[in-house]
């Protein structure tokens, strides 16, 4: 005998393992964009969405009732594509504002890295 418990909990399971699927699966439910792919994760409201560029995951948008958000800004945006590109443009700048604040080498540490490369050389 089935109960309703079970088969609520079963239906629960087999919907878990759809709304985590990676884009390549042909059940995940997945918008293109060009040049982005957004893929359901869950949520009914906000629906939650990876948002992919090329290969490579940029991060989260959030489908509400009546606009798109991307979490890094508090800007609403109209469509998907606004929002997915908005995060886009932060995580660009994410990177630039990273690598210019790593220091680099002084001239003694490039110096020593040279001479390590010569003397390291069979």
């Amino acid at each position: 005998m089935i109960t309703t418990f079970s088969l609520q909990q079963t239906q629960l399971e087999e919907s878990l393992d759809k709304i985590l699927l990676p884009p390549t699966d042909p059940n995940a439910e997945v918008q293109e964009i060009p040049p982005y792919r957004l893929v359901y994760v869950n949520g009914a409201c906000p629906r939650n969405y990876r948002v992919y560029k090329a290969h490579s995951m940029i991060g989260v948008i959030f489908q509400h009732i009546t606009h798109w958000s991307n979490g890094v800004d508090s800007l609403r945006y109209a469509k998907p594509i606004d929002a997915a590109v908005g995060l886009d443009n932060f995580m660009k700048v994410a990177r630039v504002s990273a690598t210019a604040t790593e220091q680099s080498l002084t001239e003694e540490e490039l110096l020593d890295k040279e001479f390590d490369a010569l003397t390291n050389e069979e």
